[in-house]
């Protein structure tokens, strides 16, 4: 039985996918998560075949939450489900080791293949994803850094989110089950290294580079 993870924090998404990909013979939904650190928790503890994460998720975006994923399991798949299909998107989502990328707009039709692909660990990109990756190695570009996130390091990428979603010092503390200092301290790090002066520049950053949606 193929064991697949569904997270996106809108239900009508979820309830899609579950309806189409929990359809195929032997494969089984076995869980489901409304923000991107449920969908980690989760993966460890289901132990899935193939998590299929949305990037615009509250408390941990789906981009995090693949790094996260892959970095406990390199064996499991993951597919990326979003409505984006920008250079920046597709470089951000290879950076993380995930294999899949399929549109929301294409799900329908590709969604299924997709996830074979993935069974049989082979990658699946949409077209214009796949335009991109080969444009660069046609070019010979070396790799480069999928966005000025890559400056920061996995637990600020996490602090920044949560400042850019109006957590306080204290809340994000709280959430990240760290102290009030060390909070203050990932706070200031994350602003000296993005030259921000505000919680309103750290917002658009977050924003221009796919940790949260607007």
């Amino acid at each position: 039985m193929t064991r697949i993870l569904v997270a996106d924090d809108h239900d009508v998404v979820r309830e899609g996918v579950r309806a189409l990909l929990g359809a195929q013979p032997g494969w089984q939904i076995c869980g489901e998560a409304v923000d991107g650190r449920e969908a980690v928790e989760k993966a460890a503890l289901l132990r899935p075949d193939v998590v299929v994460l949305d990037i615009g998720m509250p408390e941990l975006n789906g981009l995090e939450a693949a790094r996260q994923i892959l970095q406990a399991d390199a064996q499991v798949e993951v597919l990326i489900l979003t409505m984006h299909d920008s250079e920046q998107t597709v470089r951000e989502v290879v950076s993380t080791g995930a294999r899949g990328y399929v549109l929301k707009s294409d799900a329908g039709r590709s969604l299924v293949a997709a996830v074979e692909a993935l069974l049989q660990h082979r990658p699946f990109l949409t077209p214009r994803a796949s335009e991109i990756v080969l444009d660069g190695f046609r070019r010979g570009l070396a790799p480069r850094p999928a966005s000025e996130a890559g400056r920061l390091t996995p637990r600020e990428r996490e602090v920044l989110q949560l400042l850019a979603e109006g957590c306080s010092n204290k809340e994000v503390a709280s959430r990240l089950g760290i102290s009030g200092k060390t909070a203050e301290a990932h706070r200031a790090n994350i602003m000296r290294k993005l030259g921000a002066h505000s919680v309103g520049e750290l917002v658009r950053y977050a924003i221009r580079n796919n940790i949260v949606q607007p």
